[in-house]
C-alpha cells in the first residue's frame, strides 16, 4: 500500500492539472442567453447624423439640471421635454432655460409613471436618464423600443436581466445605449490614455480603480431614500463604474481583451447601520452592504484589476485610477503621479533631472510636461470651454459635448452598451461572490464572441 501512495499522488496531480481552468478553480457560471436570430452586435454602431439633436431629459433631482444646463453650451442641440416626478423639480429647470433665452421645454410630472409619455414623443432623438437607480434600465429599455437614442445616469443597470435587456434592445433597434460615465472624461485619466496608447507605459498588466466617498452629509437628498434601501437590501460593489471604467479603457477592454472572473471580499457593516440609529432611531439588524469591498478580476489576457467601495467610512474622498504597466505607473487618488524612467521620457522633457527611475514620481515640472505633451485630442479640442462651464472640474460637460458630437456626425460613441454590461455587471455578480464565500464568478463575454474582433480603443474623430 505504501508504495501505491506515491503513484497516487501523482494520478491525482496530473488529473487536476488536466481539468478546465473553471473546473479546476471552482468558477460560479454565469449563462450567457443566445444572441436572437437576424441581431447582431453594435459594435462600432453607426446611425444616421442628427446636426441638430433633440434631446428629452427624465429625473429632474440631484444630476438632471446639471445635465440639462451643460447641454445649453452645446451648439445644435433642442431641448424638448423635462420630466420628473416633482412638477416643481420640473418647473425650477424649464424656468433656467427661459432665463438663459431657450424655448422652454414640454413639461411631464405627476407620478413614476409619466416617463412613458416622453420616450413616446415624436420629436426626441435623445432620451437622457438620470433617475433613480431602479428605473433607469427600465427608461432606457423603453426608449430605445420608442425608437430613441438613451444616455443613461451611472450605474445604468442593476442586475443581469436588465444589462441583458439593454443590450438586446440595443441590438435589436440599432439605437444607441450609452452609460453616462463621466470619469472617463477626466483631463488626468484622457491624458493617462493617450499615453497608454503611445506605449509610454509599456503592456499596462495592472490596474485600480475605487469609490471611496463618505456619503453622510447626502444621505437624506435622495428621492424616497432609494440609494439607501439599495445598499440595505444589496451586498457588494453596487457603485463600480467610476472606477472600473476608465480602467478598462486603458485595458482595451472588449477591444483586444476581455473580463474573466473574480473575486469580491467585504467587511462587516458598521457605518450605515450606525448613521441610521443615530441619525434616524432606525434598528437595521440585517443592513446587507458591508462598510468596504475589495474586487479582484482576471482578464483573458493575463491582466488584473481591484475595485473598491466605501461609502461610509472616516476616509478622504478617493477616486483611485491606477495604472501599473511594465515601462511605467500612473497614480491618481491620494497622490497624482507618473513614474517613468529615464530611458522612456522625451530627453527634452528630462534635460535638467538626473537619475529618474521608477522608484519614485517624476518632479512636478517633469509631469507638467508629460501631461501637457500627451495631453489628449478631445482634451485640446475642448478643455477652456469645459472648465468654464463645469461639472466635476469640466468632465461632465466633456462627456455631454462628446455624445452629442458624435451623434450629431453620426459616429461610433466613445462608450458601447458592452461597456455599461461589464462596469455594471461587478453590482449582481460581487453580491454572487460575496454569498458564496468569496468564491470566484464568471464575467461573461457580453458581446457572445466578439470581444476580440476590435483590437484597441478608439475614440472617432
Amino acid at each position: 500500500m505504501k508504495k501505491l501512495l506515491p503513484l497516487l499522488a501523482v494520478c491525482l496531480l496530473f488529473f487536476s492539472c488536466t481539468q478546465s481552468p473553471k473546473e479546476e478553480s471552482n468558477i460560479i457560471s454565469t449563462p450567457v442567453p443566445e444572441r436572437t436570430a437576424g441581431q447582431t452586435d453594435v459594435l462600432e454602431l453607426k446611425t444616421d447624423p442628427l446636426p441638430v439633436v433633440r434631446v428629452a431629459f427624465i429625473g429632474l433631482g440631484m444630476r438632471g439640471p446639471g445635465a440639462v444646463s451643460r447641454m445649453t453650451h452645446i451648439p445644435g442641440v433642442e431641448i424638448v421635454a423635462l420630466c420628473d416626478v416633482e412638477q416643481k423639480n420640473t418647473e425650477k429647470v424649464n424656468k433656467m432655460l427661459e432665463e438663459r433665452g431657450f424655448p422652454k421645454a414640454q413639461e411631464f410630472y405627476g407620478d413614476t409613471t409619466v416617463w412613458r409619455k416622453v420616450t413616446a414623443l415624436p420629436n426626441v432623438d435623445l432620451i437622457y436618464v438620470a433617475t433613480d437607480w431602479k428605473s433607469h434600465a427600465t427608461i432606457g429599455i423603453q426608449a430605445m423600443n420608442d425608437g430613441k437614442h438613451v444616455a443613461i445616469e451611472v450605474p445604468a443597470a442593476m442586475n443581469m436581466d436588465e444589462i441583458w435587456g439593454l443590450i438586446n434592445t440595443s441590438e435589436k433597434t440599432r439605437k444607441h445605449c450609452m452609460q453616462l460615465e463621466n470619469c472617463v472624461y477626466d483631463f488626468f485619466e484622457l491624458t493617462t490614455l493617450n499615453m497608454v496608447q503611445q506605449g509610454l507605459l509599456g503592456d499596462v498588466i495592472h490596474g485600480e480603480g475605487a469609490y471611496i466617498h463618505g456619503l453622510q452629509p447626502y444621505w437624506d437628498e435622495y428621492w424616497n431614500d432609494w440609494r439607501m434601501d439599495f445598499n440595505k437590501n444589496h451586498r457588494g460593489d453596487v457603485y463600480p463604474t467610476h472606477g472600473l471604467g476608465p480602467v478598462c479603457q486603458a485595458m482595451n477592454i472588449h477591444r483586444g481583451d476581455k473580463l474573466n472572473y473574480l473575486v469580491s471580499v467585504d467587511t462587516k457593516a458598521v457605518g450605515n447601520p450606525q448613521f441610521l440609529k443615530e441619525k434616524r432611531g432606525e434598528e437595521v439588524k440585517d443592513f446587507r452592504n458591508g462598510d468596504h469591498t475589495s474586487t479582484l478580476i482576471r482578464t483573458e489576457n493575463g491582466k488584473s484589476i481591484l475595485i473598491e467601495h466605501n461609502i461610509t467610512s472616516p476616509r478622504p474622498y478617493n477616486r483611485m485610477y491606477q495604472l501599473t504597466g511594465t515601462k511605467g505607473f500612473a497614480n491618481k487618488y491620494p497622490v497624482t503621479g507618473y513614474a517613468l524612467g529615464a530611458e522612456s521620457l522625451d530627453p527634452s522633457l528630462t534635460a535638467n533631472h538626473e537619475n529618474l527611475t521608477t522608484h519614485s514620481f517624476v518632479p512636478d515640472d517633469v509631469k507638467a510636461a508629460l501631461m501637457e505633451k500627451y495631453k489628449h485630442p478631445i482634451v485640446k479640442e475642448i478643455e477652456e470651454t469645459a472648465k468654464k462651464v463645469g461639472g466635476h472640474g469640466g468632465m461632465d460637460f466633456v462627456m455631454d459635448y462628446r455624445l452629442i458630437y458624435c451623434l450629431q456626425k453620426g459616429l461610433p460613441l466613445d462608450m458601447d452598451v458592452y461597456d455599461l454590461a461589464e462596469w455594471c455587471s461587478l453590482i449582481p455578480l460581487t453580491e454572487k461572490s460575496l454569498d458564496n464565500n468569496s468564491a470566484p464568478v464568471e464575467i461573461p463575454d457580453f458581446t457572445r464572441g466578439a470581444w476580440n474582433k476590435l483590437k484597441e480603443l478608439k475614440f472617432a474623430q
